[in-house]
């Protein structure tokens, strides 16, 4: 908004959300950028980081824990699974499911991305001490369970 060729503040502007927004944008941007080093796009860390927790999910167990849709994760695990990361193999029990896997390549991307994202937490929260961090982190938990949002 502008008056006489002055810059006026926005409200939205002045919000906890805008601010939260663009610090979520600057972050998942540094991570992009680390994560870039290994081939990889923003949010295809996130089903990895899931099969190394759990290996073999669904695909809708997947979606759920990342909190998109079937659709969403079909698409990333094809481009996975392109890059010989995942594979995807019938589900034994249910016939119309399937279930994800790690391949030797996507397990042996664990230690890099997590080295990514602890020098990504080091630069994001530099200017926090620990207390600082640590209140943080339960506020966003708390505002994220007010959302609605799984806690994985």
């Amino acid at each position: 908004m502008k008056s006489n060729g002055a810059e006026v503040a926005h409200p939205v502007k002045e919000t906890t959300g805008f601010a939260l927004a663009k610090v979520c944008k600057a972050h998942r941007g540094s991570v992009g950028g680390m994560l870039a080093e290994f081939g990889l796009h923003v949010g295809q860390e996130m089903v990895l980081i899931e099969l190394w927790q759990s290996d073999g999910l669904r695909g809708g167990e997947l979606a759920y824990r990342l909190g998109v849709e079937p659709p969403t994760i079909t698409k990333m695990l094809r481009r996975l699974s392109s890059f010989g990361l995942v594979e995807r193999r019938p589900d034994p029990a249910d016939a119309r499911s399937f279930r994800v896997y790690l391949t030797e390549k996507g397990r042996a991307l664990e230690d890099p991305v997590s080295l990514c994202w602890e020098r990504a937490e080091q630069r994001t929260f530099a200017v926090l001490d620990p207390s600082e961090r640590r209140e943080l982190g339960r506020l966003l938990t708390k505002v994220r369970a007010g959302l609605g949002a799984s806690t994985n």
